[in-house]
């Protein structure tokens, strides 16, 4: 199921089953958009990411950052991390992801991909730490990107592409039925920006 070209009011599920996905599009002006861009990408405490695989430390070439309420501790990949508190612009796009998804939130995981080169792999958010079914809010700034969904058991997938200051929020049990992934592209040659907005759960 391709989704590249069709438009979704904000209520409509882009899921056929088994887990709630909406893309409400671009949510601020391209002014707003490239404002919030160049601040994420100047003032945030950007890390290379870490991983533990089969025993062995290995270090990406996307960064990350961990910013929320308090000082969480959040583990994926068998790392973790310990949350920074809220710069004053990313709490404002909390609020803005509030205001439109309707949910709460009490954390954000930051990606910087610097160019289409860097992507995520098929996976799903599943971690102990998160609020079990509890939506995760996905802002993109800068480069717009493929973004694909593969149901765990049939197979089946849905994808679209992320714009420039678009918001995206996954819930209910999307995590436990579906994968997503970034893909890899050689087309696009420009940074881009990943915020989930997330409930830990203490």
């Amino acid at each position: 199921m391709d989704l590249f070209n069709s438009l979704s009011s904000q209520e409509a599920n882009l899921l056929p089953q088994g887990g709630t996905v909406n893309y409400y599009g671009k949510i601020m002006s391209n002014e707003q958009a490239n404002y919030y861009y160049n601040c994420l990408l100047t003032t945030i405490d950007w890390k290379n990411d870490e991983a533990v695989i089969f025993g062995k430390h290995i270090l990406t070439k996307r960064k990350v950052a961990w910013y929320g309420d308090s000082a969480f501790e959040y583990t994926y990949s068998n790392v973790t991390k310990q949350a920074l508190i809220w710069t004053k612009e990313l709490l404002a796009l909390k609020l803005i992801a509030e205001e439109k998804s309707g949910e709460t939130y009490n954390s954000c995981l930051l990606n910087l991909y610097h160019d289409g080169n860097e992507g995520m792999a098929w996976h799903s958010d599943g971690e102990k730490d998160l609020k079990k079914n509890g939506a995760i809010g996905s802002m993109s700034f800068g480069a717009e990107r493929k973004f694909a969904f593969k149901h765990k058991e049939n197979k089946q997938t849905v994808s679209l592409i992320l714009a420039n200051g678009s918001l995206l929020v996954m819930k209910d049990e999307t995590q436990t039925n579906w994968l997503h992934r970034l893909p890899p592209t050689k087309l696009i040659t420009k940074p881009r920006i990943n915020l989930t907005f997330r409930t830990i759960v203490r």
